[in-house]
């Protein structure tokens, strides 16, 4: 799996999403509101999944104690993703930020919130979220379910599928297509850079899109395709 997430790290969200359509894969992207903590953060890799509830049964120390198992549980060299079910409160924060990374984890991503965002950029872990809040799990939540299929939006998700999130937004890549996905990928990032250069050397674009039966819309530097 190593040299299938350095393979994906080459690569960027928009021409893995079309190299999934045309596969038939039609449903599996991430809410657009999942947005980097920090603009320019990309995350890839194979996933774990967590998942939990709000619960105000719980003491100051029993919910610490069941985070730090969730933190202690997670397997190595993964990206974590994480179902909260709830929006007032944050799931990550510095300290898990840092216990995570000397696990080799490759990011976190959930459909939440989070905190102590100044010192995790600092630390450049990369997290993918809705919005911000200083409000923590303290007495208010419990994981119930750690490495199960999980759904954020309308995507289901499993541990052992892939993920891949830049600027464009995030998505879900199903296990059993990840390598011939990037395989497909890597062969329409070759003929994007044929193209590229065909259209600044002078290359109408109609002649350019009957040349290579793809386009770009043209970015700052950056070619989106189509």
């Amino acid at each position: 799996m190593t040299d299938l997430t350095t393979r994906l790290s080459k690569c960027y969200a928009s021409a893995i999403h079309d190299v999934l359509r045309e596969k038939g894969y039609q449903n599996c992207v991430l809410p657009p509101e999942i947005q980097a903590l920090q603009r320019g953060q990309k995350l890839f890799g194979e996933i774990f999944t967590v998942s939990g509830h709000v619960d105000k049964t719980l003491s100051r120390h029993e919910s610490l104690l069941l985070w730090s198992q969730v933190l202690s549980k997670v397997p190595n060299n993964k990206v974590i993703v994480c179902q909260p079910n709830t929006h007032s409160i944050a799931l990550m924060g510095e300290l898990s930020a840092r216990a995570l990374m000397v696990k080799g984890t490759k990011g976190y991503l959930m459909d939440g919130h989070c905190r102590d965002v100044e010192e995790i950029i600092d630390a450049q872990f990369p997290v993918f979220c809705r919005l911000t809040t200083p409000a923590d799990i303290v007495e208010r939540w419990r994981y119930n379910l750690l490495g199960e299929p999980i759904t954020i939006g309308s995507v289901t998700k499993c541990s052992g599928d892939f993920i891949i999130a830049d600027m464009d937004g995030a998505f879900i890549i199903p296990q059993k297509v990840v390598e011939e996905v990037i395989q497909k990928t890597e062969e329409v990032m070759i003929t994007e850079s044929e193209m590229r250069k065909a259209i600044l050397n002078g290359m109408d674009p109609e002649q350019a899109y009957l040349k290579f039966r793809k386009f770009w819309i043209y970015i700052g530097l950056k070619f989106i395709w189509l």
